[in-house]
């Protein structure tokens, strides 16, 4: 029996999002990034694409590819040098109280996922956070859901922030600072938000005095040094070649951000700047190492997937006809996206939604992908599976012991995300791009 390649297209793409949505396919040990490559594959083998129509440039957004692959790149050299752990080692001097160290979390996770990626950024400081609470004998609970939930909200401020992002902002073709300029203050107030609520909802326990030693005593004797390995995380080496690739790495740090607000072309200017670090006598196999293989695998085979659909399926539902894509309602478009985000998360959610994007009204586009941005980021936080930083900052913490359990996040969660979505909501809804 000949099945039509609509339906073929149809199962592929309903198995592959199933498979995400779980995390998982039962009976094997199958992560996200292979279900992803495995429901690509079934669409070129079925016939649905061919290789030639799968690896065209309107089917994987290599830009994105470029600039994320750019971005692991330089926070990779910024971890390898211990630029991370040195400043680890100066907050350490400094804090005198779990209220503080929650607000320099939320404050440091906020602005480095902003720029840096949040994924990489949470999977580069968890183990630092992890181990100054243990220095500072605080209780790790509120700190590292602090860290997980800024490193979400702080990375709506930028193209750069996170991978959804990213592909928006490829596909959208707003600039980096326009970009900035509406979603980073929605970042800015719900970081404040982020905040005062986990303060309150933990005021006990970031109240509680912690137990008298020698990192509350004497500060510098808790230095975190190459002699005291920080758990999952590099040692700091004092030579003078990894004191240079310190400052190197700074340097080309700032300057890439600096470049992404003139409006040149972002992806080239992240893989320029993973160019410049590499040429150093530094072992490269070091920083592939550090690299996220299995995210940038991840996205091509979604990519794949999502255009085989579109191509077989979405092309026949006559989306431009759509009446309600003329004036997109914000509230609308934000609440759909947090649902499908949370059901898929919010890569395949965004990828799923390009389509519908590109219908809309050439006046209202721009707003619409802001809002799209800003609402898939924010429902990260709803749930521990809600987004990939959260998962590893659970699973980080695991490895040391600290159970984060899904209630005790959902506590955060749930009203953390309605009062974030509400103000994104809000701003977007009275600042048109």
């Amino acid at each position: 029996m000949h099945i039509p390649i609509a339906w073929i297209s149809w199962i592929v793409f309903a198995l592959t999002y199933l498979g995400l949505a779980i995390g998982r396919v039962p009976g094997t040990r199958m992560d996200r990034a292979a279900i992803a490559l495995v429901g690509a594959t079934l669409m070129l083998g079925l016939g649905v694409l061919t290789l030639r129509e799968a690896v065209a440039a309107d089917s994987i957004d290599y830009e994105t590819l470029l600039l994320l692959f750019g971005m692991m790149v330089l926070v990779g050299f910024l971890r390898l040098s211990g630029v991370f752990i040195r400043l680890a080692n100066v907050l350490l001097a400094r804090i005198r109280t779990p209220r503080v160290l929650l607000a320099i979390i939320i404050v440091l996770s906020g602005v480095l996922s902003a720029f840096l990626v949040n994924d990489v950024v949470c999977v580069a400081i968890t183990p630092l956070i992890l181990h100054l609470v243990q220095k500072l004998k605080f209780d790790p609970l509120p700190q590292l859901i602090g860290l997980a939930t800024a490193a979400n909200i702080g990375s709506v401020a930028t193209i750069t922030g996170n991978p959804q992002n990213m592909i928006i902002g490829m596909q959208s073709q707003i600039s980096y600072l326009d970009f900035a300029l509406h979603l980073a203050p929605i970042a800015l107030f719900d970081l404040l938000v982020d905040f005062f609520l986990i303060a309150l909802i933990y005021r006990k326990r970031l109240a509680a005095k912690p137990d008298p030693g020698p990192a509350q005593n004497q500060p510098d004797n808790a230095k975190i040094s190459a002699g005291k390995p920080v758990p999952h995380q590099e040692k700091v080496l004092n030579r003078p070649i990894h004191r240079w690739l310190q400052i190197k790495s700074v340097i080309v740090a700032i300057i890439t951000v600096i470049l992404f607000f003139t409006g040149l072309t972002i992806a080239l200017i992240a893989i320029g700047a993973a160019a410049v670090l590499l040429i150093d006598r530094i072992k490269s196999e070091k920083i592939y190492r550090r690299i996220d293989w299995s995210l940038l695998l991840m996205f091509i085979g979604l990519f794949v997937v999502v255009h085989a659909f579109q191509l077989q399926v979405v092309s026949g539902w006559n989306v431009a006809q759509w009446s309600w894509l003329q004036a997109p309602s914000v509230t609308l478009l934000s609440l759909a996206s947090a649902a499908l985000s949370n059901l898929v998360s919010n890569v395949p959610a965004v990828l799923l939604f390009e389509p519908v994007m590109h219908a809309i009204a050439p006046a209202a586009q721009s707003n619409a992908w802001l809002t799209l941005a800003m609402s898939s980021t924010l429902a990260g936080n709803l749930t521990i599976l809600g987004s990939v930083a959260n998962l590893i900052v659970v699973e980080s913490a695991r490895r040391e012991g600290v159970t984060i359990s899904f209630r005790e996040y959902s506590r955060v969660g749930v009203p953390l995300t309605l009062l974030t979505l509400a103000i994104g909501i809000a701003w977007l809804q009275f600042v048109h791009y």
